[in-house]
């Protein structure tokens, strides 16, 4: 795992004081739902990306067919 480095958060008080309470590692739950955001997000510029390409090899598939589809088992 790539090391830690410090920033500053603005967090609602009272989730906050309640995060607290409750032993919550709030780094270790920043970190994992940023992680988790950051995935998504380049998830979906990727499509957005390669939208174009999907496009059209969705549109080869549906007219040619899978490749290979005559030897298919299943």
């Amino acid at each position: 795992m790539p090391g830690k480095r410090a920033t500053n958060l603005s967090l609602s008080s009272d989730v906050l004081e309640a995060a607290k309470r409750l032993d919550i590692n709030i780094s270790q739950v920043c970190d994992n739902y940023l992680r988790e955001v950051v995935r998504r997000e380049q998830e979906r510029k990727w499509r957005e990306d390669h939208a174009d390409f999907i496009a059209a090899y969705n549109a080869t598939i549906e007219a040619e067919g899978l490749p290979l589809d005559e030897w298919r088992s299943f």
